[in-house]
């Protein structure tokens, strides 16, 4: 069942899909249904594709898929006489058949860029390969995955070899795990971030470590976890 505002939404980007064959910008589809951020354009694109009526596409930044639309409109009325409020819900039955239930979120493609020290700073490959990551992983904005090397943050729970999922990024809240260029192009460790005074903390979960402090022109914050993934053979 979508409320209002889904549907007006979930019409406005197939309408401009069908005319363009672009996705609206998060600002068109704001001023489009008169919100005043874009915010609850947001929550409105997840609603509708946690309910399977529209997907984000991978590697393309923005763009949308509408994959089905509601069959019919009906008004709802209001909750109390008089209130003046009556919403528009998609009425129908709207259950995916058991077999498609767990493609509703399908994997997406996402780079791989090698391997990164969750110990000593190494090297970053810069490899050409993709992985597959559930699609309830990732929200809005650009992702790509590095594989973990080292024991450095075992206490927070990413093991060697684990596969970190990252949103890219040039800054992050105190407390956020991290990728942290040092120094430079060429190096990169996965930490937590803390900033005390003119310096930055780069912190392990793991107590043989040692916490190192950087100078702010030391480091540039290259994306935050937002998820891992774990093989066991």
């Amino acid at each position: 069942m979508l409320t209002r505002k889904q549907h007006e939404l979930l019409m406005f980007i197939d309408r401009r899909l069908k005319e363009t064959g672009v996705s609206p910008s998060f600002d068109e589809m704001k001023d489009a249904l008169d919100l005043k951020s874009k915010s609850g354009i947001h929550r409105l694109i997840t609603g509708l594709e946690e309910r399977g009526f529209i997907r984000r596409l991978a590697h393309r930044a923005r763009a949308l898929e509408v994959l089905r639309l509601p069959e019919n409109v009906e008004g709802a009325p209001g909750p109390a006489s008089g209130s003046g409020f009556a919403p528009k819900l998609i009425k129908g039955d709207f259950r995916l058949p058991a077999a498609a239930a767990t493609q509703a979120r399908p994997g997406m493609q996402i780079p791989m860029f090698g391997r990164i020290a969750a110990g000593t700073p190494i090297e970053a490959l810069r490899d050409t390969a993709t992985v597959e990551v559930p699609g309830a992983l990732l929200g809005a904005g650009e992702h790509y995955a590095l594989e973990v090397n080292g024991d450095s943050m075992v206490e927070a729970g990413i093991l060697d070899g684990d596969t970190a999922i990252l949103k890219r990024c040039d800054t992050a809240d105190n407390g956020t795990i991290v990728v942290a260029l040092i120094e430079g192009d060429n190096e990169v460790t996965l930490k937590r971030i803390r900033r005390r005074g003119a310096s930055i903390a780069l912190e392990p979960a793991n107590r043989t470590y040692e916490t190192r402090i950087f100078g702010p022109d030391q480091i540039k914050i290259q994306g935050r976890l937002v998820g891992l993934i774990r093989r066991y053979d």
